[in-house]
């Protein structure tokens, strides 16, 4: 990464986020308020939603696919003639980081790609705040088996004087780890979210009882509000809070249970609720949110589920998945940029759910989403139907509705 970028200087400064679930939410709420705040801002998530260049945004816009492929094409070059072998991920990030500094952004939200600590993205030397969401047990084979070792991946983007935002809600464990970290790296101060401030707590409770948020998004906004504040703190004049939560309100974060019309494919006439969970601990959240809103005594819930190799299908199917549920397992389609990712075999999906003793309609719709969404809304009748287990599929159905539009 660092001889990718050999050559192109970096004049902003950066928000770093790392964690297992909420990292793209909470960069989006920080993109969104710092922009309301009006900084000219620049963000990199992964991974894509439906088109690989959508990662990256300027002032809350996509970038155009033009000026990302020139630009990428500048950085594959540079990868070519030097003999770099780069990763697809380190080739996407220097694009990103190149784009940002020729948008002239002056500050650029930055989401960790895998763990941290040996992230491409970790090249960052001395941003702004650095951010971590909730950690769980997730990229086991890469990360470590023990949440400890997770953790202390995460917080390997700390820095020695750099202010971090931590999701308090982590477990006993994760909190000791990021503290260790803190005191051998020098960063701080921490803040604790949520916080004791009563201001603070005040001014996001405001938007809180606008929507019915879920308590996993509370925290991630207000995460993100108190890195927004951190960074405007170190750019001068107070900013009021209203503008950074007026800016809350305008951001989007797609397939974060998005409750979607999907009647141009199907023709059912109910929403269905599309979500990005894959793993256990993002899985638990949405069974909550499930349980709470759609799901009735004498109403299954239909789910339509695809999964990448290497997840605990067990684990996250059991926090899903009743009894007498349906399941439609299918298969996401190849992703762009991403050769290494590989989907279950939905007749995987279908037999660990049989030995969960799930003995609702169980069907295999193979590579075939859309007929997937259409067999889901057919044996649903009207019921609650559930999208979910990979972002890949949350970008497969987004892809199928734009292309029908």
């Amino acid at each position: 990464m660092g001889r990718l970028l050999r050559h192109t200087a970096l004049p902003w400064r950066a928000v770093h986020v790392a964690g297992t679930n909420g990292k793209g939410s909470v960069c989006a709420y920080v993109s969104a308020m710092l922009h309301a705040a009006k900084l000219k801002t620049g963000r990199f998530t992964s991974p894509h939603l439906i088109d690989r260049w959508d990662c990256i945004t300027i002032e809350e816009e996509v970038i155009d696919e033009p000026t990302f492929r020139q630009t990428e094409k500048i950085v594959e070059d540079r990868d070519s003639t030097g003999g770099i072998g780069a990763s697809e991920f380190e080739l996407l990030a220097a694009t990103a980081f190149t784009l940002f500094a020729q948008e002239k952004v002056d500050v650029a939200i930055i989401e960790v790609g895998l763990g941290g600590r040996q992230d491409a993205t970790n090249i960052i030397e001395q941003p702004l705040v650095t951010v971590l969401t909730k950690i769980g047990k997730d990229h086991r084979s890469l990360l470590g088996n023990t949440i400890e070792e997770i953790a202390s991946h995460k917080a390997g983007i700390m820095k020695r004087g750099v202010p971090c935002v931590l999701d308090a809600t982590n477990s006993i464990n994760v909190l000791q780890v990021v503290e260790a970290t803190a005191r051998e790296t020098g960063a701080g101060p921490l803040h604790w979210i949520p916080s004791n401030d009563r201001e603070e707590e005040a001014c996001l409770q405001s938007l809180f009882d606008e929507e019915d948020w879920e308590h996993h998004q509370q925290i991630n906004i207000s995460l993100a509000y108190c890195a927004a504040k951190v960074v405007l703190q170190q750019r001068g004049p107070t900013t009021p809070s209203s503008l950074l939560i007026d800016g809350a309100r305008r951001a989007r974060w797609p397939g974060r249970l998005q409750s979607l019309d999907v009647a141009v494919l199907t023709g059912r006439k109910e929403t269905v609720l599309l979500d990005g969970a894959h793993n256990a601990q993002s899985a638990e959240v949405l069974s909550l949110c499930v349980n709470k809103k759609l799901r009735t005594e004498n109403n299954p819930v239909t789910w339509v589920i695809a999964l990448s190799l290497g997840k605990d299908l067990p684990e996250l199917l059991s926090f899903l998945c009743h009894s007498a549920d349906n399941i439609v397992a299918t298969e996401f389609s190849p992703v762009d940029g991403m050769p290494w990712v590989s989907p279950i075999d939905p007749d995987t999906i279908l037999e660990t759910a049989r030995l969960l003793g799930v003995t609702g309609l169980l069907l295999n719709a193979r590579r075939n989403v859309l007929g997937a969404l259409q067999t889901a809304a057919g044996i649903a009748a009207g019921g609650p139907v559930v999208i979910c287990g990979s972002l890949y599929l949350v970008s497969d159905v987004l892809r199928l509705i734009r292309d029908r539009k």
